[in-house]
């Protein structure tokens, strides 16, 4: 699946120096998520219906 993802955004969770953080930005009708640290490597695209289910299995 090869979808152009743009703007992607950081949590606010993800401030203080961490470095394990990851970004989401959106694409037409996927979900983007890449590592901040190494952008090169790309991203994982999920199907929005997906991303927002894993959300809500998140939120309980």
């Amino acid at each position: 699946m090869n979808k152009r993802i743009t703007g992607y955004r950081k949590s606010s969770y993800s401030g203080g120096g961490s470095n394990e953080c990851v970004a989401v930005g959106t694409g037409e009708g996927v979900t983007g998520v890449r590592d901040t640290k190494d952008r090169r490597r790309g991203h994982i695209a999920v199907p929005d219906r997906s991303w927002a289910a894993f959300l809500e299995t998140l939120k309980g």
